[in-house]
């Protein structure tokens, strides 16, 4: 793989031959007109004392006249370099006897920097202007006499001009193909023919740029999008464990080719890691990246591959997660992580899905005054921090909100207590934030000061959302879900049906996601065993009646 700091060094280099060219075709002309000079003085008795200081003038005055008309013609330096360097040495050589001249090699110094530095047609072009002004002093100066040997000698120089800018044009124009060819492969997977990794996170920066500079054109930033597909093959590691890596690579490449028949010319397919693929879709909005998402989810679904009535649903899917900036996204990093959680949320659940990203707390400042806007920033703050501190409560959050969408849903809840469920389920562990993270993540029992501490969370969580009017009918729940149905639970001892009917649902699914995650202090259960857990605690820890509601749930989605 070609290393980039390489490549840049090497191309610093060579800028600094090709400067180093050009300050020699500077300086160089400086010495013909010091010969010059000894010519028009010698029957003066001008010192060489003073003539070196001339002529370090001469070449200060001329370098900054060069600088001057290259910072003032900025955009045209293809066509000030080579001019000035060729006036230099075409006045150099007439000086110091045109057509006999000995410094008719000055030429070379531009055509070498211009082949270096430009095209090979460009070199070429410039090699013969040379190759003509030097032929053209012969026959314009030299003496009428029957053989005129400078201008045969002059012929020779000529074509080693065009050689020399054929030959070095030649090599520039293979390098720079050859590093081009370099840099297509570093930017490729070698397995599936998409970009990898590595060229995502350098287009999807141009990309976000483009889109900012469209929606700056358009003076409407919200008309620009871009869209920012993830997509990961479901159960392909069960595949790869029951058929081999060979059988696995061949689904690959028959999801890449799936991808690359899905998208349209200008969207960016990379395999983003193992099974997950990435698609940035430039000028693309919600609605149509969910399309085609949907579009790419079928086709998989649809496509037979070898083996796969050993998979669960007797098929190989993808799920993919949709994210979009700037609605949603405001940065490069926010794009892709927004992403990330919603395909995380479609592999969750439900598998062979399509989920968009979205976020609870931006739902509801929709509905807040300014003052619970700032409170929902700060919630919004304290959940970042709590995933920086401990990702395994910000992860386990995600997991009961997904739970709690599914029960909520199978239970037939009204959209209001749906609303006002999966809001608690959010941020029921948001009094988190004030227990230290020593204690969160402790491998070893709890000492008894220790899990009075934790116990305090679910009051620490209501502190911090009371003043958010919006929220007022989460605090119950979020106050009560560790309650016990036996009252011997915390923080108040509720017992049975003083407990708030969400905190008691919300207490299973917390309970059960708890065992079912691998913890810092202990290792994850099976559903199987997490169910017979509950089964066990029903009527104890959980309410029985509930308790079997959510086992009903939970065994005719998951377990098989």
């Amino acid at each position: 793989m070609l290393d980039l700091d390489y490549e840049q060094n090497k191309n610093k280099q060579v800028e600094q031959i090709i400067q180093i060219i050009k300050i020699a075709s500077l300086s160089l002309p400086m010495v013909a007109f010091l010969v010059y000079y000894y010519r028009i003085t010698s029957s003066m008795s001008f010192s060489i004392y003073y003539s070196i200081p001339l002529f370090a003038l001469i070449l200060i005055v001329v370098t900054l006249i060069w600088v001057l008309i290259r910072l003032k013609l900025k955009a045209a330096k293809k066509v000030v370099d080579p001019v000035i360097s060729i006036t230099l040495a075409s006045v150099a050589t007439y000086l110091t006897g045109s057509y006999q001249s000995n410094f008719k090699f000055l030429f070379l110094f531009v055509i070498i920097s211009s082949s270096l530095e430009y095209s090979k047609k460009t070199s070429l072009m410039i090699a013969g202007i040379s190759a003509l002004i030097v032929l053209g002093i012969d026959l314009i100066f030299s003496p009428q006499v029957p053989v005129n040997t400078s201008f045969e000698s002059d012929l020779i120089l000529a074509g080693i001009f065009m050689l020399v800018a054929w030959m070095l044009g030649l090599y520039v124009n293979l390098e720079k193909k050859h590093i081009e060819e370099l840099k297509e492969m570093t930017k490729m997977d070698g397995l599936t023919g998409l970009f990898n990794h590595r060229y995502f996170y350098d287009i999807i920066k141009v990309k976000i740029k483009e889109c900012d500079d469209t929606g700056a054109k358009l003076a409407q930033l919200n008309k620009a999008q871009l869209s920012l597909l993830f997509i990961d093959i479901d159960f392909f590691k069960s595949y790869n464990d029951l058929y081999g890596h060979q059988q696995g690579d061949e689904v690959l490449q028959t999801v890449s080719v799936i991808l690359k028949e899905s998208v349209r010319e200008g969207d960016i397919i990379a395999r983003y890691g193992g099974d997950e693929f990435a698609i940035i879709l430039p000028e693309t909005s919600k609605k149509e990246a969910i399309k085609i998402a949907e579009e790419i989810r079928k086709k998989v679904q649809d496509t037979y591959f070898l083996g796969q009535e050993s998979m669960p649903g007797q098929s190989l899917t993808v799920s993919v997660g949709v994210s979009v900036y700037p609605h949603q996204a405001k940065t490069e990093v926010d794009l892709v992580k927004y992403a990330d959680d919603a395909l995380y949320r479609a592999k969750f659940l439900w598998r062979n899905k399509v989920e968009v990203y979205f976020s609870l707390l931006e739902d509801l400042q929709n509905d807040a005054d300014e003052k619970e806007k700032e409170t929902l920033a700060s919630i919004k703050t304290l959940i970042a921090v709590i995933n920086a501190r401990d990702n395994y409560t910000y992860r386990h959050t995600e997991r009961v909100v997904l739970y709690c969408t599914l029960v909520a849903d199978k239970l037939g809840l009204d959209e209001t207590t749906r609303r006002i469920f999966i809001h608690a389920a959010y941020i029921h562990d948001i009094g988190k934030i004030n227990i230290p993270k020593e204690v969160l993540i402790k491998v070893s029992p709890l000492t008894q000061d220790e899990r009075l501490l934790l116990q305090e969370h679910p009051q620490n969580a209501v502190d911090i959302i009371k003043h958010v009017s919006i929220l007022e009918e989460v605090v119950p729940i979020i106050l009560q879900h560790h309650e016990r149905y036996d009252g011997t639970g915390y923080p108040n001892q509720l017992k049975g049906a003083e407990i708030d009917y969400l905190a008691r649902l919300l207490a299973i699914i917390d309970s059960f996601d708890a065992m079912t995650s691998n913890r810092p202090y202990q290792k994850r259960l099976s559903f199987s065993k997490a169910i017979e857990e509950i089964k066990r605690n029903s009527g104890t820890q959980f309410d029985p009646d509930l308790a079997k509601d959510f086992i009903k749930i939970i065994t005719e989605s998951f377990v098989r």
